[in-house]
């Protein structure tokens, strides 16, 4: 399954890359975000291998994160990550572009490979949930970015 999806940002490149980078900052935009800490290696960087456990309602998983690409190539800052869990595979390639001198567009690209038919037939059905899950983590920065809006009041409340 693969999908992509894009969103403007009402702020510098550089700005968008500096708190996408900040893991310190994680929590306030990445909704259901439990841990994420790296195993082996230095958060962002090329190689690093992460722990990560998000939480959705009652459900709980948790994932391994290597970082496999992280550079610049003609004005785009190009993020790659694969992301796997029993059962599931997930490649995200994120690219950031200077849209203007005060904007970014911010494109997601995303696959997912599942191991066993069930889990195949599982995320076919549930392509519209992920789809929408990631374009929810997208406004959700977009938000916390644009506005200082944290996701923990959200959830809190």
């Amino acid at each position: 399954m693969r999908y992509t999806d894009a969103i403007e940002i009402a702020l510098p490149r550089e700005t968008v890359v500096a708190l996408l980078a900040d893991p310190a900052q994680l929590p306030r935009w990445l909704r259901g975000l439990v841990l994420h800490e790296p195993v082996d290696g230095v958060h962002g960087e090329v190689g690093t291998t992460s722990r990560v456990v998000l939480r959705t309602g009652q459900h709980t998983m948790e994932a391994t994160e290597t970082i496999t690409r992280r550079e610049r190539a003609d004005g785009v800052l190009h993020y790659e990550r694969e992301i796997t869990a029993p059962g599931m595979w997930n490649a995200a390639r994120e690219r950031l572009t200077a849209a203007g001198p005060e904007s970014t567009l911010w494109v997601s690209e995303n696959e997912y490979r599942f191991d066993s038919v069930p889990m195949r037939l599982m995320g076919h059905v549930l392509r519209g949930v992920f789809r929408r899950q990631s374009r929810q983590h997208m406004n959700d920065f977009k938000a916390f970015a644009e506005q200082g809006t944290d996701v923990r009041d959200a959830t809190e409340a």
